[in-house]
């Protein structure tokens, strides 16, 4: 089946060829050495078949936020050294100055990464100038690096109209996952949204009751929508200035047919610390000084139930205050009973956000799911429904 996008197969000859590539190298570090390598080894797949294949391979990331300034601290010269070991071969490391003649050295399979780009004034706004000085180092253009295509910058948007574009291996997977899981998916279709706040997720919600048959809501932002149906939620984290706005969110979910659920029945405690003193208690039987800090077990019980008459899972946010004892219990046992259904094939689960991937690492089951996306920002853009422009530029 022909793609959207064109990808690392349409690309024909490349020994000799110099590839632009834009990944994502900006990785956690403490006292120099890299603590977090996952996105480092989600580069392997394009930069080795690239290399394997006779192409001189040039690596474009980021890293950090030095604002259009050169800052040692934001060096990607830390990160060269790291990367070689993840990629098993040597990889170097080209500042922008001279960059041409250091390009002009490399022989066919070799890799090297080029500095910062933000350390260019020019690559968050897009600077055509700097985009063709770019260029000149390239004959073709990959980007791999989805967690950075909801920004329109020099690397990630602004070569693609400049050089031939292809979709990167990891790119390729995200894109043909996130297809899978909202633009064209089997019926019926869930999604779980938790996190604190609605006020940060009110345009995925608008976007998901239209395209979802139901939507599970979990973490603080259940408690908004608890009160807008006129539950006393206690002192728990609650918008109360939203509940007229998640009424009408409740309101375009029933105009489309899509089923909400809220939790029923809470664990609840006096204070938010770790394995306090807690109640499980139906949503109407919160006290005045309690929380809501977890969903119970029979709500759990009954949302595993909608999953498995579910075909597609779109996940984002956890259940409920998951990073401290007992109150990830909802958020384990959900995505326990997803990972099953996956591994049976009966469920397509994508899932993706920081909190998620933690929350699913807690659980023991990232691994089991269809696909989960280290993507923030722009995974949260695309269940928004907006188009991603570093997405928008491989289209063909």
């Amino acid at each position: 089946m022909t793609k959207p996008f064109k990808t690392l197969d349409d690309m024909g000859e490349i020994q000799g060829k110099r590839v632009l590539v834009r990944e994502d190298l900006n990785v956690p570090m403490a006292d120099g050495r890299v603590t977090d390598d996952t996105r480092l080894r989600a580069t392997l797949a394009t930069v080795t078949e690239l290399a394997d294949r006779g192409a001189i391979v040039l690596v474009l990331a980021h890293f950090g936020r030095p604002k259009g300034q050169r800052n040692p601290d934001m060096s990607l010269a830390m990160v060269t050294k790291p990367y070689g070991d993840v990629l098993g071969r040597p990889v170097r490391f080209i500042d922008w100055d001279g960059a041409a003649e250091a390009v002009a050295s490399l022989q066919p399979g070799d890799v090297a990464v080029l500095e910062n780009t933000r350390f260019f004034p020019g690559e968050e706004k897009n600077d055509p100038a700097l985009v063709a000085d770019m260029a000149k180092l390239g004959d073709l253009y990959v980007n791999d690096a989805f967690s950075a295509a909801h920004r329109a910058h020099a690397s990630t948007e602004g070569l693609a109209h400049v050089l031939p574009a292809f979709a990167g291996r990891a790119m390729e997977a995200e894109l043909d996952a996130l297809e899978q899981a909202l633009g064209n998916p089997a019926h019926p279709v869930a999604a779980v949204v938790g996190g604190a706040k609605v006020s940060s997720k009110l345009d995925v919600l608008r976007h998901l009751v239209s395209r979802v048959d139901h939507l599970i809501i979990g973490g603080g932002m259940a408690n908004t929508f608890l009160a807008a149906r006129g539950v006393d939620v206690g002192k728990s984290l609650c918008e109360h200035d939203l509940t007229g706005t998640a009424e009408s969110i409740l309101d375009a979910a029933d105009a489309a047919n899509c089923t909400v659920h809220l939790p029923y029945d809470v664990v609840v405690a006096r204070e938010f610390k770790p394995n306090p003193a807690t109640r499980t208690v139906n949503v109407h039987e919160v006290a005045a000084d309690e929380m809501i800090l977890d969903v119970g077990p029979a709500a759990v019980e009954a949302l595993g139930d909608v999953l498995k008459n579910c075909r597609t899972l779109v996940w984002n946010g956890p259940m409920g205050a998951f990073e401290t004892p007992p109150f990830d219990v909802a958020t384990v046992s959900l995505a326990r009973t997803a990972a099953a259904l996956t591994q049976d094939g009966s469920l397509v689960s994508v899932a993706g956000g920081g909190d998620t991937v933690a929350a699913l690492n807690q659980a023991g089951v990232a691994g089991a799911f269809t696909f989960v996306s280290t993507a923030g920002g722009a995974f949260l853009e695309w269940m928004e429904g907006k188009d991603l422009p570093g997405v928008a530029a491989l289209m063909r």
